[in-house]
């Protein structure tokens, strides 16, 4: 069996490197429809992952807001995969550059804590 091949490709594949991260997320598929809140399983520049009994059908648009330290970042994104009963990954395609670098810091800080962690610092 091999399992290399598989994950090289998925790293070939991504854009941005994935952080395995808890974030509060709000995610609303219009301007006016209530909120799901929900948690990300792991979190990019490029989009996140989020575990639902629910999922999206690939190809809704949605307004999400991330909530990091305390603070929302806000962008749309569309479902890019949906596994059923499972979760849903969302690419961002509308955010701001100022929340973009501010979600790099967060994505760098906790990488790095992981990275601390992991080595037993």
């Amino acid at each position: 069996m091999d399992t290399g091949a598989s994950s090289l490709g998925e790293r070939q594949r991504r854009r941005h490197r994935r952080v395995k991260i808890e974030v509060s997320i709000e995610i609303r598929v219009n301007e006016n429809s209530a909120p799901m809140r929900l948690s990300t399983d792991d979190v990019s520049l490029g989009g996140c992952y989020v575990e639902t009994m629910f999922p999206l059908d690939v190809g809704t648009k949605v307004l999400m807001t991330l909530w990091l330290n305390e603070e929302p970042i806000r962008t749309a994104a569309v479902v890019a995969t949906r596994f059923p009963q499972l979760g849903n990954g969302y690419s961002f395609i509308d955010m701001s550059t100022d929340d973009l670098l501010r979600l790099n810091a967060f994505i760098t800080a906790a990488d790095m804590q992981a990275k601390a962690a992991s080595s037993g610092e």
